[in-house]
């Protein structure tokens, strides 16, 4: 056996049949360079970074440092009372007056910040609704002096010595604890007391007869004879 066979190249067939080397060098004689994709980004420059806006950021800071700064004044004043026991302050009594106050009231205590306009505003609300039932009294008072019926102004009265205290307690109460405490039967509490006492409003703004409310179109029909009245005392006299 000679030793000439194994001078021939075992894989010469197959590159034949295969085509050319895959790792040859092109025919000028140059690497292939690969291209970057024609969809490639811009190159990064310093123009063309993105700027923060720090305005929003330096809002919400100070918006931050405001309620921080408030829950400590809160949490101050709450430290100066003895032994954190609140006492009532509400309604303002003389020392002299053998009732004390009932409830305790503070909105830049009780109150979060951004709710204490509404809260001030659902008071200034209970107060118009007070001062309206005292003037309804007077209304009352006329009603009867110019020969209307004394049920009236006796049911005024009535009104206003029930009415008063009873909306401070049923609705404006409740949305003072509400808006403290975050409770939700306390607001729906309140939405249900507050619909019903508008309701009842809107039907005493009618001012039937003897209904214990005065307004103009009550007292129309009493106004001439009242005059007529008036007119005769003074001839008599």
């Amino acid at each position: 056996m000679s030793g000439a066979g194994f001078d021939s190249n075992p894989f010469a067939n197959q590159q034949q049949s295969q085509g050319e080397n895959p790792f040859a060098r092109p025919a000028g004689g140059e690497a292939a360079v690969t291209k970057p994709p024609a969809n490639a980004p811009p190159a990064y420059t310093e123009s063309a970074a993105r700027k923060i806006d720090t305005t929003d950021l330096q809002r919400r800071q100070e918006e931050l440092e405001r309620k921080e700064a408030e829950l400590s004044r809160r949490e101050a004043e709450l430290g100066r009372q003895p032994l954190n026991i609140r006492q009532n302050n509400w309604p303002s009594l003389p020392s002299v007056c053998p009732c004390g106050p009932c409830f305790y009231q503070d909105f830049s205590v009780d109150i979060p910040s951004e709710f204490q306009r509404i809260v001030k505003a659902v008071y200034y609300l209970w107060m118009f609704y007070s001062c309206v039932l005292f003037l309804n009294i007077l209304g009352a008072l006329a009603y009867w002096i110019s020969g209307g019926s004394a049920t009236t102004f006796g049911l005024s009265i009535l009104f206003f010595v029930l009415f008063a205290p009873a909306a401070f307690v049923c609705w404006y109460r409740p949305a003072y604890k509400a808006f403290r405490s975050d409770s939700s039967f306390n607001f729906f509490f309140f939405f249900f007391t507050f619909f019903f006492q508008f309701i009842v409003s809107v039907i005493q703004a009618l001012g039937f007869k003897n209904f214990g409310t005065w307004c103009i179109v009550s007292t129309a029909p009493v106004a001439p004879a009242g005059l007529r009245r008036r007119r005769s005392l003074l001839l008599a006299w």
